[in-house]
């Protein structure tokens, strides 16, 4: 697989994402449902504790990567959910390091949304992934 940034502006990589990727020669795309805060019996975590969810959220998106043969390294696209995107965007470094460790700057778009499916989470990523 290869990936080609496109970025006509730099600003949005120094926030860690591209503005686009270009990926050729890929064999295998998985889409990733929205991940939660929700632990593997499916019960709500961190109630009010943002950074504790985006981390499980984080947590949880690796592990279908995982049990899809991918990584972090494979996004090429986040989307982030979120009730309070002024509180996401103070602990958004959480996300920010992961991504970099993973070596990874994905295409992504923060939007702010009512609520979620569950009304104590506060963030949801939902991600797509290539190899």
């Amino acid at each position: 697989m290869e990936r080609t940034t496109v970025n006509p502006w730099t600003w949005s990589k120094e926030l860690g994402y591209n503005q686009g990727e270009l990926v050729s020669g890929h064999t295998r795309t998985l889409y990733c449902a929205g991940q939660t805060a929700l632990s593997a019996d499916g019960t709500p975590q961190h109630a009010d504790d943002l950074a504790a969810q985006l981390t499980l959220s984080l947590d949880n998106l690796e592990a279908v990567l995982g049990a899809g043969g991918m990584s972090l390294g494979n996004l090429v696209r986040l989307n982030v959910y979120t009730t309070d995107v002024d509180l996401l965007i103070q602990h958004y470094g959480v996300l920010a390091s992961r991504l970099d460790a993973a070596g990874v700057a994905p295409t992504s778009t923060m939007l702010g949304v009512t609520r979620l499916a569950v009304p104590t989470l506060l963030v949801e990523l939902e991600g797509t992934a290539v190899a």
